[in-house]
C-alpha cells in the first residue's frame, strides 16, 4: 500500500481550515501533519515537517500566501486557496498552479488533489523562473517592497528596506547586507531589483543593487570603471552603464 498523501493546511480563518480539515479526512491516503493559522507558523512547519503538498490560502495578515510560497521554495507543492476574481487567476492557470477558489466542493478538492498527486508522482519541480513570474503575474501590485522576506530554517527574517546597504548575487542565490550582517535568499538578483524603489536602490554592476543613501563617493579605477566607496568603508564596483544609472539619481 502507498504512504498517505502528508498534507499542511494554512488559513487564518479557522472555520475555513475545519472545510478542508474535512474534505481531507474523507480521503484515507491523505494525513493531516500541521493545520497553521498563519504563515509563519506555515514555514516553520514545512521547514520541521517536510509535507508532500501543501494547501495555502492566499489572503492572510502578516504573511500572505504569496510571501509564503516564496520562503518555501520551487520544490515544495503547492495548491493556492482564494477566494481571488476570475482575472487575477489567470496568473494561477498560465503557471500551473493547482488553486481553489472559496467557496469550493468536496469534488473540486479531490480535483485538485488527484494533479497533486500527479506532480508528485512526476516528481516535477516548478522551473525557477516560473515560480518569479507567477509571482509578478499574480501577486497585487502596491508600489516598491517595504521589506524583503528571507527563510533561515524554520524561521524567518524580516528586513526593513531601510536597512539594507546593498544585495549581491552569489551563485543561485543573493545575498542582502544589512548592519554588518549578510541574509541569503534563494532568488534573483533582477527579481530583487523589480520589488525595489528604483528612486533609492540603483544596480550598479551586473553582481551588486545599492542603496544609494549608503553612498560616501564614488571614485575612477580605471577606463570606464569606477567603484563606490559606502560610509563603512565597503567598496563595490561600479560598471559603465551602473554608473550612467547611478549618475541620474545622485
Amino acid at each position: 500500500m502507498n504512504d498517505p498523501m502528508r498534507i499542511v493546511i494554512v488559513d487564518d480563518e479557522a472555520l475555513a481550515r475545519a472545510v478542508v480539515r474535512e474534505y481531507a479526512a474523507a480521503d484515507p491516503a491523505i494525513e493531516i501533519v500541521a493545520d497553521c493559522g498563519n504563515g509563519f507558523e506555515a514555514v516553520k512547519a514545512v521547514a520541521e515537517l517536510k509535507p508532500d503538498l501543501v494547501l495555502l490560502d492566499v489572503q492572510m495578515p502578516k504573511l500572505d500566501g504569496f510571501e509564503v510560497l516564496e520562503l518555501l521554495g520551487r520544490d515544495q507543492p503547492v495548491i493556492f486557496i482564494t477566494a481571488y476574481d476570475q482575472y487575477a487567476l489567470k496568473a494561477f492557470e498560465v503557471h500551473a498552479v493547482d488553486y481553489l477558489l472559496k467557496p469550493f466542493s468536496a469534488e473540486r478538492f479531490q480535483e485538485a488533489i488527484g494533479r497533486a498527486r500527479e506532480r508528485l508522482r512526476a516528481k516535477a519541480a516548478v522551473p525557477p523562473d516560473e515560480v518569479e513570474q507567477f509571482l509578478k503575474d499574480a501577486k497585487p501590485r502596491t508600489g516598491p517592497a517595504g521589506r524583503v522576506l528571507i527563510r533561515d530554517g524554520a524561521n524567518v527574517h524580516v528586513l526593513p528596506v531601510d536597512k539594507i546597504d546593498y544585495v549581491e548575487a552569489q551563485d543561485d542565490y543573493v545575498a542582502f547586507k544589512a548592519d554588518g550582517k549578510q541574509y541569503l535568499k534563494d532568488q534573483t538578483l533582477s527579481a530583487v531589483e523589480e520589488t525595489l524603489d528604483n528612486a533609492r536602490f540603483v544596480r550598479i554592476h551586473r553582481s551588486y543593487i545599492l542603496n544609494i543613501d549608503r553612498i560616501s563617493k564614488v571614485e575612477l579605477y580605471a577606463k570606464d570603471s569606477r567603484l563606490a566607496i559606502l560610509r563603512d568603508g565597503t567598496r563595490l564596483p561600479v560598471s559603465r552603464a551602473g554608473y550612467a544609472r547611478l549618475s541620474q539619481l545622485l
